[in-house]
Order: C-alpha cells, then structure tokens, then sequence
C-alpha cells in the first residue's frame, strides 16, 4: 500500500504557500499564490494542482492567519471565509486539519536546523522547556509550544492582540498617537508590515519631521541604508517594542526552552536587530530581569516551516492539534 498523498498550506494575509509531502515527510512542488488571486482556498488549492500537475491529495493541513475555533473560519487581515467541512467536502478530501498559522509554525521549531537560525542574546536553551514564537508580516501572528513525553502540544492563541505598551516616554506618546486612530491599540497595530508604516507615521508627526516612504518595504530600505533619520527612528522603536512584547511572551509561557521570531519583517532587517534596543528591551523587566537573560532569542530563517508544521499537524494525536 502507498502512502496516501497530502497537501499543506501555509496561508497569509498576502501570499499562500503549498506543497505536497511525501511520505518521508519531505516537502515538494512548492508554489507561492497571492490570496487576493484567488476567490477563497478551494480555488487557490485547485490553480495550485491545476500549476502543478500534481494527483489530488487525499488529506491536508492548513495553516492560516487567523484564529481558528471552529467550522467557520474567517481570516484576520483577509476577505477569505469559509467552513472547514465544506472545504473538505468540495476538494474532495478524507481529511483536513486547519490551524491557525504560527500553531504551525511552533510545531516545526523541534525540526529547525541551527543553520537556519539566528541567535540574538541568551544562553543555551533549556532541554524540554517550553518554547515560545512570535512575527510580525501581515499581522502579528504568537504562539507557543509544550513537549511532554515526545508529543509536540502547541498552544493556539491571539497574543499579536494583547493591548500595547510604550516602554518610555517617547513610546508612550507613540501608543497616545495611534490610539487617537485606533479604539485598541494591539501589539499588532504596531509590529506588522501595517504597524511599521503606522510607527513611522507616528515618528514623524511627533518628532516633526518629514518622509514619504509609505510601504514597510520602502520603510525597511531606508532604515537599513541611514538615508532617512525618520525611518531610522521608526524601524528602532519597531525593534525595542518587539523587544517587550517577546519579554511579555517569554514570562507567559516560562518559554526557558527559547523565544523564536519569524514573520516576513525581522528576517530581513539582519543586523539592525542585532544592534537595536530589542535585546535589552527583552530582558528590562525589573526583578524578572535575571529569569530572562539566559534566555536565548532566535530569528528564524528557514524557508517554509510553517509547511513542515503542517504536515507535523496532520501527524499528530488528535489532542496535540492545537485546534478544537
């Protein structure tokens, strides 16, 4: 008997990332589609075998950027929405799992080589501590990961929506600043590709400069190149609130196994993390201070994880789904 055929998915606000798996669990015909393409998942899946050529798969796993507490799914910072039964039923599969994406993401942390990882501060993690996962792309995705006894038990959760705090002065006219705009202010409003224009926005009109970079893209570059002290400023007070908020995170969870920043943004900032006040906002949590320093921090780097947690996904027991 063969091994049946799967399918994963790893689905954002912006681009959805698929493969099948074989049965080794090795990834294959890779394809990245944007989601705005695309009317919902079942026509993103079927122009993806349609690309592909690829048999139709029997089971799937999809990871997505949203919360996921039942049959009807609805994406965050997305138009997609659909049920999960329907989906299953149209496509034609025997089964399909769907987990909100950085579930994914925490169950492939085990798998990660240390080549595709960054350290930023800390000491070496506790074997078979918690571990704890964050990253701002489109929105701010968190999560976490417990290990008991060989099986991987991820937390599923909304931590990219916890209420914002400044860590100074100047971050807390910053959080005033975009609550005149905002009902909430989430992490999220913040740390996102969104976030990092919305930060900039709020530097400038503080500071009283000037800039047109308008895309986080556009921010990034000129960050990273010195061109533009307003950019420069905007991509610091992205890193130091990163910084508190995987500090908050690491104290939650008692994340002593590492804390891991993944998302399309940190990776691409490279040393500018290193050299930003992200590390030491981290640690700067009074007499918990000394519990954070040994913990080391990780950019991740790898390609496709959040497919590799996937395809874990649909591995697991029924209880470590991370999902009802």
């Amino acid at each position: 008997m063969t091994a049946p055929l799967r399918l994963v998915a790893d689905i954002g606000g912006t681009n959805a990332r698929f493969a099948m798996v074989d049965p080794g669990g090795a990834l294959s015909a890779i394809e990245v589609l944007a989601t705005d393409d695309h009317a919902g998942p079942a026509e993103a899946i079927e122009a993806y075998l349609e690309r592909t050529r690829m048999p139709r798969p029997e089971q799937a796993a999809l990871a997505i950027a949203t919360a996921v507490t039942g049959d009807e799914v609805r994406m965050t910072n997305h138009r997609w929405a659909f049920s999960v039964k329907e989906l299953e039923a149209r496509l034609g599969l025997r089964r399909l799992r769907v987990i909100n994406d950085f579930t994914a993401l925490a169950l492939s942390l085990p798998d990660l080589p240390a080549a595709d990882l960054h350290r930023v501060g800390g000491g070496e993690p506790v074997p078979g501590a918690a571990l704890a996962v964050l990253g701002p792309g489109t929105g701010l995705g968190v999560s976490g990961l417990l290990r008991e006894a060989g099986v991987r038990v991820p937390i599923s959760g909304e931590g990219g929506h916890v209420t914002l705090a400044g860590g100074d002065e100047f971050e807390a006219r910053v959080v005033a600043h975009l609550r005149a705009r905002y009902r909430h202010v989430s992490a999220e409003r913040a740390l996102s590709g969104e976030g990092l224009v919305n930060l900039c926005e709020a530097v400038a009109a503080l500071r009283g400069d000037a800039t047109d970079a308008a895309t986080p893209a556009e921010i990034t570059r000129r960050a990273l190149s010195g061109e533009d002290a307003t950019c420069v400023k905007a991509l610091d007070t992205f890193c130091a609130l990163l910084g508190s908020v995987a500090g908050d995170l690491a104290l939650t969870l008692g994340a002593r196994g590492g804390v891991y920043i993944g998302g399309g943004i940190v990776p691409r900032v490279g040393a500018f993390l290193d050299r930003s006040p992200f590390r030491a906002r981290f640690e700067s949590k009074g007499r918990f201070a000394s519990y954070l320093a040994p913990i080391p921090c990780f950019v991740i780097h790898a390609t496709h994880p959040a497919l590799l947690g996937a395809a874990a996904a649909l591995d697991a027991p029924p209880a470590a789904e991370g999902h009802p």
